[in-house]
């Protein structure tokens, strides 16, 4: 068992690959409603790798057009602004970190999670009338410290993984058990690092304790949020299943049982287009 302390992590947070300026950019103006479109394109345009993996999404059954989306200009023009900000946004973090380095740990799963956690959080947004591209992105982000700890520590978080098949415990738990440490706080610190928001780091660090004060309403979407897609992403039928999420948060919300239902439909047929989507 390999105890980790938060100061230790932190100072080895700097090992990470940054995320492209681009995206920085983005991440930092998701409540400017009228983003330059003609500007944004020049920018992802500029990185080669970005643009390849942004328009790869664009012609995938998930974002499905009539038209082959060759340009990241024609992407914008054909799927608006937002859509084409949340593409940019999920090649790069998806970019960003090795894969198969962790015996165990599956990629493919973790960021079909994210972004089942990102369109419910956007749902539940709309119906708040909350911002909903900072609740998408902060849904995609969410769990950004687990992927910082299985970059970082392969080995020691095998042993998380392995605690976890058990079943004595969530990963939440399995990972303070095993590493001392969990990936929320971890997530937190590396928004830190990379000058995320408040709000943003908000949502990381408290998507799991989101009636802790101080933190803003956000942390409680993404919290109910991510009680859904893992609802969604179990095999059993959703009308046999429940909704593990914290009992302030949901009411917070105000979800009735018809907007649950409603949410759970919605989520349901995107998770099944994701599914044919090469994440």
């Amino acid at each position: 068992m390999t105890q980790l302390s938060l100061q230790q992590v932190t100072d080895n947070l700097k090992d990470l690959p940054t995320l492209p300026a681009v995206v920085m950019e983005l991440l930092n103006n998701l409540d400017q409603e009228d983003a330059d479109i003609s500007v944004l394109a020049k920018k992802v345009t500029q990185d080669l790798a970005l643009t390849a993996k942004t328009l790869r999404y664009a012609n995938s059954p998930f974002y499905s057009t009539l038209i082959k989306v060759s340009t990241i200009q024609q992407a914008i023009a054909l799927m608006g602004v937002e859509t084409v900000k949340q593409m940019v946004l999920s090649a790069a973090l998806s970019g960003c970190f090795p894969e198969n380095n962790c015996k165990g740990f599956d990629h493919k799963a973790f960021w079909r999670h994210s972004n089942a956690v990102a369109y419910v959080s956007k749902l539940i947004a709309r119906r708040m009338n909350f911002n909903e591209d900072v609740a998408f992105t902060s849904g995609l982000l969410h769990d950004i410290g687990l992927l910082a700890l299985v970059t970082l520590y392969p080995k020691e978080f095998e042993e998380v993984i392995a605690y976890r098949k058990t079943g004595l415990s969530t990963q939440f738990e399995a990972e303070r058990k095993i590493l001392g440490i969990d990936h929320a706080a971890v997530g937190e610190a590396l928004a830190v690092e990379w000058n995320f928001s408040d709000v943003m780091k908000n949502a990381i660090s408290g998507h799991h304790q989101p009636e802790q004060p101080g933190l803003g309403f956000l942390p409680s979407i993404i919290h109910v949020a991510d009680g859904i897609a893992h609802m969604l992403g179990t095999n059993a039928a959703p009308a046999t299943q429940t909704i593990s999420v914290s009992v302030v948060s949901w009411n917070s919300l105000n979800l009735d049982q018809a907007s649950l239902d409603t949410l759970i439909e919605e989520a349901s047929i995107k998770l099944k287009k994701l599914d044919q989507f090469d994440l």
